[in-house]
Parts: C-alpha cells; structure tokens; sequence
C-alpha cells in the first residue's frame, strides 16, 4: 500500500475488532496458568520447579514461533498464521489434561502451547492492524487491541478460578481448550498478506530486511529491552498467587490480583498507544520500566495484606503491557510494515527469553531459599537498566534506496 492509498474505516475497525478478540482469549488463557500450579502440583505430586521448567519452556518456544508465525503471515497470510495457531494452543491445553508424567506436561504447556501463542497474540496480529488503519491512528489502534489482551486477563483469570471450583482443573481445561477452538473463524477475517508495505525504504527480499535491522543498534536496544519486560511480567504472573498465599494470604486474593492487573492495564495499554501517537515512544518505554521497579520496591516495603497486594496489582497493570504498543510501534516506524510481522517477532524472542528465565528462576530460587526475595530485587534492577536502554533508541525511519 503506497503513502497515498486511502484507507477503509470497515476493514479498520474489523481488524481492530477481531485482533483484539483473538488476543483476548489467547492472553487471557496464559494469564490463568498461575492458577493452575497448586491444584495440578497436589493432584500430580508435582512441584512448583516441575511448572516453572514447564511455562519457562513455554515461553521459549513461544518467542521461537512468533517469528516462525510472522514469517507465515509476512508470507502467505496471517490469517493462516493466527488459524494454525489457535489450533495448537487448543491442542496444548488438552494435552495438559492427560499429562501424567512432567514429561509430558513439558510437551503440552510448554511446547505444544507455547507454539500456539507465536501466531495468536501480538508479534502477527499488530502488523495486521497497523496495516488496517492510516499512520497517524496505528500507535492508538495498536493500544486498544493491547488492551483487548489486558481485559481477557480481567475475565478470564477469575472465570478461571470459578471453573476451578465448579469442575476442578480437568474441566477447566476442556472449557478453555472449546474457547480456542471457536474463535477459528476469527483468523479468517484477519487473513491479508502486507503486500506493497514499504519497509526500510521499499527492500523487497524479507533476509535483506532482517539483515539491516540486525546491523542497527536500536534494534539491539529493543530486543534487551523487551527481554527484561518479559522476565517482570512472566515471573509475576506465574508466581504472584503463589506468593500470596506463601504470606498468608487465600488463592482468591491471587486470582483477584492478577485480574486487577489485567483490568488496570486495560487503561494502561489504551493511553500508551493513544500517547505514542503524539509524544516520543522511546521515553514512554523508559518510564513504564523506571515506574514498574519503583511498584516493586513500594511492595516489598509494605506487608503483605489483601489491599496491598490488590494497590500493587494496580499499580503494575497501568505499566503492564503499555510497552507492547510502543516497542511493536517502534518496529513499524523505523523499519516499516512490510516485514513488520517477522521482525516483530524477532524483538519478541527476547522478551519470551526474559519470560522463561524469569519463571525458571522464581521456581528454582524458591526451591532453593523457600523464598523469592532475590528474583523479586532482581526484577527491580533490570527494569531500571531497560529504561536506561530505551533511551539511546534513534526513532527516525531507516530510509534507503528500493531494491532493484
């Protein structure tokens, strides 16, 4: 699509509907995992290392698909990517039902989900909506289908725990395997190819794409970056409802935690976009990490009761995923829309790096210490050195020559 190519406000708001429904489920669902660590752990006679290994794997192979996925959707489609996708994910959460071995609950949560969640979450469907909308309205566009993920946390997270309690963990998972399932016809709808999206100045070969962002220091800035992004988050919605009830404290409190942090972020995600689009993004990102160490210290410092875990799930759901909006507009203003989807997902792999080593550091430090102090005081420094990171980011579109 050229410069000058007007945009359709049905296919707009269809992509920003159905992306954000797409991520809904399948960032809802991830969030719930938590939920799942002690019922399952009794039921098994698994530890909470044995989960840690599992969704550390999980989120490896999740940053390994999504530029597997992006690759898919830069090439035949998206819609094909977010399809398959969605299938294996579905896949992964009944295969967590028979896992009776941690074998084998390696290769449902971990790589059978973890596949699933590289074409159903941001790295391919953001490229699909940036595509969708008109320039000056992508930062904002992007935001709200960010906030879709962050409202499916609020839902489903304590729709999780009520399954839970009426069917225990074996229906929980054939419901949310059903969900999955019936959003299939979504990815129909978000099918497209980016053909004719000028990136880097119009370069038609997608190595030669990669190749230029990989030679550009920015791009380094990012993917470190999101890297620590990953490693706070993924820890904490791991293993925030088992340190709650560690301190005292019930697994609803957990439940309703992680859930506040999905709906805090709701208004997170939409104003980091929305002010993406006016003012620069790689200041916003170095607030978001500065603000986020700042909530953990703030924590830390104060007892553990109902209302100070519920303020502090707040306080980190408006920094929650405000840097998905900016890190993947980041992508698409300096390098472009033609082959945003596989270099998104490339910058992603660094944050399901920082994702898997946060969770497998929380489980192997608490099987260590019966603590997760040092992870926690880990979490507080790589978020100040993130923000440190953003702020050498050169903003400004990598122009060049169009291939021959």
């Amino acid at each position: 699509m050229s410069p000058a190519a007007s945009y359709d406000s049905r296919t707009a708001v269809r992509a920003i509907l159905l992306g954000s429904m797409v991520v809904m489920l399948a960032v809802g669902i991830r969030a719930s995992f938590g939920l799942f660590m002690q019922p399952m752990g009794v039921d098994q006679g698994w530890g909470r290392e044995a989960f840690s290994t599992a969704f550390a794997l999980q989120n490896l192979i999740w940053g390994v698909s999504a530029i597997g996925m992006g690759a898919i959707a830069d090439r035949w489609g998206a819609g094909r990517a977010i399809g398959l996708s969605l299938l294996l994910y579905a896949a992964g959460l009944i295969g967590m039902r028979f896992s009776a071995s941690e074998f084998e609950l390696y290769l449902s949560a971990g790589v059978l989900v973890g596949l699933g969640q590289g074409g159903a979450t941001f790295g391919v469907i953001l490229p699909v909506v940036a595509r969708a909308v008109p320039p000056a309205s992508r930062s904002t566009a992007m935001g709200i289908v960010s906030a879709g993920g962050s409202l499916g946390q609020f839902v489903l997270v304590p729709s999780g725990q009520w399954l839970m309690q009426a069917f225990d963990w074996h229906g929980t998972l054939w419901v949310l395997s059903a969900l999955l399932a019936a959003a299939l016809p979504l990815a129909y709808g978000l099918r497209g190819r980016a053909v004719g999206h000028a990136a880097l100045g119009g370069q038609s070969s997608l190595s030669l794409a990669i190749r230029e962002a990989v030679a550009d220091r920015s791009y380094h800035f990012l993917f470190w970056s999101y890297f620590v992004c990953g490693f706070q988050t993924a820890f904490m919605l791991l293993h925030l409802p088992a340190y709650a009830t560690d301190g005292g404290l019930t697994p609803t409190n957990g439940a309703i935690a992680v859930a506040l942090i999905g709906l805090f972020n709701v208004i997170g995600s939409f104003w980091a976009g929305k002010l993406g689009g006016k003012i620069s993004k790689k200041r916003l990102l170095a607030g978001i990490y500065w603000a986020r160490s700042l909530g953990v210290i703030g924590f830390l410092a104060m007892p553990l009761t109902p209302w100070t875990l519920y303020v502090f799930a707040a306080v980190m759901g408006l920094f929650w995923l405000g840097t998905v909006p900016l890190t993947q507009g980041l992508i698409g203003q300096i390098y472009g829309l033609r082959f945003a989807a596989t270099l998104s997902g490339m910058v992603f792999l660094g944050h399901q790096v920082g994702s898997s080593l946060g969770v497998w550091l929380g489980g192997r430090m608490y099987a260590l210490t019966g603590s997760y102090d040092l992870v926690w005081w880990l979490s507080i420094g790589l978020g100040i050195m993130a923000g440190l990171l953003c702020l050498p980011i050169n903003e400004s579109a990598k122009l060049r020559p169009a291939a021959a």
